[in-house]
């Protein structure tokens, strides 16, 4: 009896182990179609990038690459780091990301207390709202080149004959413009501002949508009580609104830098890089077209990574833990 009693166990343990590797398997077969992808789609891309950052190469050149003989060196990115038209994309791509981040989430934020209340045809507004970012990039900013056109734009026609401008003025190819505030004169980035206004109407959108999400979740319980204790409605966005929306405002934060840091389609279509408007995803096209010089490309293009990587790590380390508490 003593005997069987002890084989019960351990057959007992045989099964579970026979269910766990085959649950394990079942797992990885399940897990590998996706692995395939991110490893073709992503990774493969990602490192084939690396090694072209490390190569002193043309795009003529390209199909003679030797991987195993070829010569390896740091000179891409000593250039890159050296070059002043790299610190000033740079520069520019940073403001661009931040304030273009910041003007998507603002607008996002006030659009979704405007339609937040119930009221006739809240649907309807809630849907017009996502048209700046569902429509076709390449129509909404031929719309935008129009409306901003010296000759045919409509906002300078409006700022000639009712504003009292003594000009039109070109938004788009203007690089540096001046303003008169309280009798001094200012210089303003004419075209950074145009794009980084575009920027913001075109992604305000996205945050909407998760703004409005998290507030339809808040317990209205908790703001009635706030009213009945005689808190104003700042306050109660202060203390009650805007601590409920913090994790959701920095999850689209770094969305959005993400997005902004990496465009392209907008800031070329609108201005071709030029005015000073020029940032490191438009520079690595002018790289490619213009110079061919795939390495110093490959090697700017691994700079972006990293920069977003370690965007991404601290974010991880500030909000991913508070993400995972129970």
């Amino acid at each position: 009896m003593a005997v069987e009693v002890q084989a019960q166990p351990t057959k007992q343990r045989r099964a579970r182990g026979t269910r766990a590797r085959r649950d394990s398997r079942a797992g990885m077969t399940l897990v590998s179609p996706t692995f395939l992808v991110v490893l073709v789609m992503v990774i493969l891309p990602v490192l084939w990038a690396l090694v072209l950052s490390f190569q002193r190469i043309r795009l003529i050149q390209l199909r003679q690459l030797d991987l195993l003989g070829g010569e390896y060196t740091l000179r891409n990115y000593e250039r890159l780091l050296s070059s002043s038209g790299f610190l000033e994309a740079a520069r520019t791509t940073l403001i661009y990301s931040v304030f273009g981040t910041a003007g998507a989430i603002g607008l996002g934020l006030i659009a979704a207390l405007l339609v937040r209340s119930s009221f006739r045809g809240r649907g309807l507004v809630r849907g017009a709202m996502l048209l700046p970012y569902i429509a076709p990039v390449v129509a909404v900013t031929f719309i935008w080149r129009v409306l901003l056109s010296p000759q045919l734009g409509f906002v300078n026609a409006v700022g000639t004959d009712m504003l009292g401008w003594n000009s039109p003025i070109p938004f788009l190819s203007q690089e540096s413009g001046t303003i008169s505030l309280f009798g001094l004169s200012l210089g303003v980035p004419t075209a950074l501002l145009a794009v980084l206004a575009f920027e913001a109407w075109h992604s305000f959108p996205f945050a909407f949508l998760f703004i409005l999400a998290r507030l339809q979740a808040i317990p209205g319980d908790i703001e009635e009580a706030a009213r009945v204790d005689g808190a104003v409605p700042t306050q109660i966005f202060r203390y009650i609104i805007l601590p409920q929306l913090a994790s959701v405002i920095a999850l689209i934060a770094v969305l959005r830098f993400i997005f902004t840091f990496n465009a392209f389609d907008e800031i070329y279509l609108l201005t071709n890089g030029a005015a000073g408007t020029e940032v490191l995803a438009t520079q690595i096209y002018s790289l490619l077209t213009a110079r061919s010089d795939v390495g110093a490309s490959a090697a700017l293009a691994m700079f972006m990574a990293a920069a977003l990587a370690l965007l991404l790590l601290v974010y991880l380390k500030f909000f991913g833990e508070k993400d995972r508490m129970p």
